[in-house]
C-alpha cells in the first residue's frame, strides 16, 4: 500500500472511533454535569455535604434526557428525582419496596418538597 493510501485508511480509520465514541463521552460528561448542579444546590439550599449519601447523574429514556437521582444518610432508603436543566428542582421520589412493606409513605419523607414550595 501507499503511503497516501496509508494516510487516507489511518485518518478515516480515526473519524470513525471518534464518531462512535462521542455519544459516550456526551452522556458520561452530561451525567456529571448534573450531578454537580444537583450537589451545589442542595448545599446551598440547606443540607450539608454529611447529610447526602450520594448524588448520581442518570441518562433517561424518557424526557428530559438527564436527571439526578439523591440518596440522603437518615433516609437511605428514599431516591429523590430532581432536574436540573433551566432551574434546579425535585421532581420525584421512590420509596423502596422494603420501606414501604414498613409501611413508610410520602407523609414520612423528611426531604420531600412539594412542587409549589420551590423557588
Amino acid at each position: 500500500m501507499s503511503k497516501r493510501k496509508k494516510n487516507i485508511s489511518l485518518t478515516i480509520l480515526i473519524i470513525l472511533a471518534i464518531l462512535v465514541v462521542t455519544p459516550f463521552v456526551y452522556v458520561k460528561v452530561n451525567k456529571m454535569i448534573y450531578a454537580h448542579r444537583v450537589t451545589e444546590y442542595l448545599i446551598e439550599k440547606k443540607y450539608s455535604p454529611e447529610e447526602i449519601e450520594s448524588v448520581e447523574g442518570v441518562w433517561s429514556i424518557k424526557l428530559p434526557p438527564f436527571l439526578a437521582i439523591v440518596k440522603f444518610k437518615d433516609e437511605p432508603d428514599v431516591e429523590y428525582i430532581y432536574f436540573a436543566h433551566n432551574d434546579v428542582i425535585q421532581f420525584s421520589h421512590r420509596i423502596s419496596e422494603e420501606a414501604q412493606k414498613k409501611g413508610k409513605t410520602k407523609s414520612d419523607l423528611k426531604h420531600f418538597v412539594p412542587m409549589s414550595d420551590q423557588d
